[in-house]
């Protein structure tokens, strides 16, 4: 009996030596940075010149232009760009887990490949794509769709069909491994006495697909849509935020208070903990509409 206790408390604190290490670590590295930047919040002043003030950083946030640009496109560009890529993720998957579609991993691979690419240089790449002089304009103005150059990185509009084309160009192909893993998990006698029953394929897809695929499919719209909120390369690096404001997203605003404006790394810290709290409320919205009673 005493052994046995003796072997229990061996093992408990065997145990705590392997998890001791890696939760020092996190706590580290994750939770103390998380803290600091709280407190950092609360902090205003130029550069390491900062002083107490409270709550006032998150007052000034309703009342920054600037900043309500930012979350305004950055909504404009989660409302639009995260549905259509997860329509065309599900859709890509179920044509590439056709039984009898050849060639399937030279299609995987290169939908995949866009988000292993270098974001610096694949921005770079649509910025000269999407030039008043580029590829693009040259193709449509080929076909005779446009009959001038379409100022896709000047215009407010079109440089934000910009963003969102090259955001959807870079992720589907992330997405649609998801759906692929999911689909290739499911048993096909499922869809076999589907058929048998009389049920067409967007039948199928909208009775059978979507229902089996709906805890990766609310998975990969959470995980998109953080992304989203903290967008930063593409607008960086295509259009540098503009025309103007047009496109700046709020990681950029922090990226310019801390390191090209006159650097308020305090009201910084207040920005990035208002994406926080976005990704929070959208969250729990995406759990709610899904049904998880867990939200």
């Amino acid at each position: 009996m005493k052994s046995g206790r003796n072997l229990r408390t061996k093992s408990t604190i065997i145990g705590w030596s392997f998890i001791s290490i890696a939760s020092a670590m996190i706590c580290l590295f994750y939770f103390y940075p998380m803290i600091q930047a709280f407190i950092l919040s609360l902090q205003s002043g130029t550069g390491m010149n900062l002083r107490f003030v409270g709550l006032e950083n998150y007052a000034r946030l309703f009342k920054d232009p600037t900043f309500l640009t930012t979350v305004k496109n950055t909504v404009i560009f989660l409302i639009i760009q995260v549905p259509v890529m997860i329509l065309l993720a599900l859709f890509l998957s179920v044509l590439l887990n056709n039984k009898t579609l050849k060639f399937k991993g030279l299609f995987r691979t290169a939908i995949f490949l866009p988000c292993v690419t270098s974001l610096v240089a694949y921005s770079v790449i649509f910025k000269y794509l999407f030039g008043q002089d580029g590829i693009i304009n040259l193709m449509l103005m080929k076909i005779a769709l446009i009959s001038e150059p379409i100022q896709w990185l000047t215009d407010p509009f079109w440089a934000k069909i910009t963003i969102i084309i090259a955001i959807t160009w870079r992720w589907t192909g992330y997405n649609m491994i998801f759906y692929l893993s999911a689909l290739q998990n499911v048993d096909e006698s499922i869809y076999e006495a589907a058929k048998m029953d009389g049920a067409s394929s967007i039948q199928q897809f909208f009775k059978i697909t979507i229902p089996m695929l709906k805890p990766i499919i609310l998975f990969t719209s959470i995980t998109s849509t953080i992304g989203t909120l903290q967008l930063f390369d593409e607008v960086m690096n295509i259009t540098k935020g503009g025309p103007g404001n047009a496109t700046m997203s709020i990681s950029q605003y922090i990226y310019n208070l801390s390191f090209k404006y006159t650097p308020d790394f305090g009201y910084a810290a207040t920005v990035s903990y208002a994406i926080v709290i976005m990704i929070v409320i959208f969250s729990i919205i995406q759990f709610r509409v899904a049904g998880d009673k867990n939200a």
